[in-house]
C-alpha cells in the first residue's frame, strides 16, 4: 500500500468524485472530499456502500463548500489542512442545458473556478493540482486525437470549460502552477446519476417507461468504467507532468443505439418496446475519438472493466438500491 497522502476532492458528491474518494480510502489515504450540496442518498456515494468487503483503511471528512459563494471558506480549509493534492471534479455539467442559462456555466466553470485557482496557485505546499477538464473542449471530431488537438468548443457548457483550461495553461507558464489536466471518455459505472444514459436505460426498462432517445442513438462514444477511471486519475496526480493533459479512454467506440440494443438485450427487453425517437440535442457533437496512448505508455495505465462487465454492475446497482432509486429526481435538476 502506498505512504498515507493526504488529498483534497472538490465536487466530492459527482459520479467520478465519490467514486476516486472510494478508490483512495481502500488505498489508505486521508480525503477531505468538498460541495455545494450535502452528500446524497448513499445509493449515489460508494464509500458509503456497507459490501464492499473490509472497512476502507484511509479517513473521510465532508465539508459543503460552493466555490461560487464559499471561496474564503475553502481556502481557509486548504490553508489550514495543506493537502498535497488538489483533484477538482466540480463543474457546472449537462451540455443541453447550458443554452438555458449560459451565464451560469460561465460564472461557474469560467469565472469562479479561475478566482479559485487564482487563490490555490499562492499554495506552496501543493504537490499537485488536477483539473478535471472534458473532450467536449474539442467539439465533434473526426478520427483519433491527442491532448494537442485544438479547441473547437460548440456548446456554452464547453466554452466554458475550454476557457478555464486555457487560463490554466496561462498560470502554468507564468507561475510554474503544478496543474495536470485529465479529459475522460463518457463514464459510467454503479452509482451514476439517473439521468445518464446507461442507468436512466436500465431503470426505465424496469420502470417501464419509453426511453426518450435523441437523434435517434446515432452518437458514437467510448464508454469507460469509472474504476479505471478513478486509477487513471490517481496515476495523473502521483505522476503526471505537469502541464500536460492526459486522455482517459478505451480503445472502442459504440453508438448510443447499439449502447440501448446491448441494455435492452441483457434486461430481456425489446428495444422498440423500450424507446422512443427524439430530436436531436442542440450543438450535440457527433463523435469524440480520444487517443489515450500518453496515458498508457507513460503511466502504465490499462482500461481493466470491459463494456459489458461495468453494464451488469450497473444493473445489480440498480436492483439493489430500485426502492430507494424510484423515490430520487430521474431528470436532471439545474442548481444555479
Amino acid at each position: 500500500m502506498a505512504s498515507p497522502e493526504k488529498i483534497l476532492v472538490l465536487g466530492s458528491n459527482s459520479f467520478s468524485g465519490a467514486s476516486f474518494v472510494d478508490f483512495l480510502l481502500a488505498q489508505g489515504h486521508s480525503v477531505i472530499g468538498c460541495s455545494r450540496s450535502p452528500e446524497p442518498h448513499a445509493a449515489f456515494l460508494p464509500y458509503r456502500w456497507l459490501d464492499r468487503g473490509p472497512k476502507r483503511p484511509g479517513s473521510f471528512r465532508f465539508q459543503r463548500c460552493d466555490l461560487n459563494r464559499d471561496l474564503d471558506p475553502l481556502m481557509e480549509l486548504i490553508g489550514r489542512e495543506q493537502p498535497e493534492f488538489v483533484v477538482n471534479f466540480a463543474a457546472q455539467s449537462m451540455v443541453a442545458e447550458s443554452w438555458k442559462n449560459p451565464d451560469h456555466w460561465f460564472m461557474t466553470n469560467a469565472v469562479s473556478t479561475v478566482r479559485f485557482h487564482d487563490r490555490l496557485r499562492q499554495c506552496g505546499f501543493l504537490r499537485k493540482y488536477v483539473h478535471v477538464s472534458t473532450p467536449e473542449v474539442y467539439g465533434s471530431t473526426a478520427g483519433l486525437i491527442g491532448e494537442d488537438a485544438p479547441f473547437n468548443p460548440s456548446t456554452p457548457y464547453a466554452v466554458s470549460r475550454a476557457a478555464a483550461d486555457m487560463s490554466l495553461k496561462t498560470f502554468f507558464a507564468a507561475y510554474g502552477f503544478p496543474v495536470v489536466f485529465t479529459r475522460a471518455a463518457n463514464v459510467f459505472g454503479p452509482g451514476q446519476q439517473l439521468y445518464r444514459i446507461i442507468p436512466r436505460t436500465i431503470l426505465f426498462i424496469k420502470l417501464g417507461r419509453k426511453l426518450q432517445l435523441h437523434g435517434g442513438g446515432s452518437s458514437e462514444r467510448s464508454f469507460i468504467h469509472v474504476g479505471d477511471v478513478a486509477d487513471a486519475t490517481a496515476r495523473i496526480m502521483r505522476d503526471g507532468d505537469p502541464g500536460e493533459a492526459y486522455h482517459i479512454s478505451t480503445g472502442r467506440i459504440v453508438s448510443v443505439r447499439e449502447l440501448v440494443e446491448m441494455i435492452c438485450a441483457r434486461m430481456g427487453a425489446r428495444f422498440d418496446d423500450c424507446v422512443e425517437v427524439a430530436g436531436e440535442r442542440l450543438g450535440k457533437d457527433a463523435a469524440y475519438r480520444l487517443d489515450s496512448a500518453k496515458l498508457r505508455n507513460r503511466l502504465g495505465w490499462r482500461d481493466c472493466s470491459s463494456l459489458e462487465q461495468g453494464i451488469e454492475e450497473t444493473i445489480a446497482w440498480v436492483e439493489r438500491f430500485l426502492e430507494e432509486l424510484k423515490s430520487q429526481p430521474l431528470d436532471y435538476i439545474h442548481k444555479s
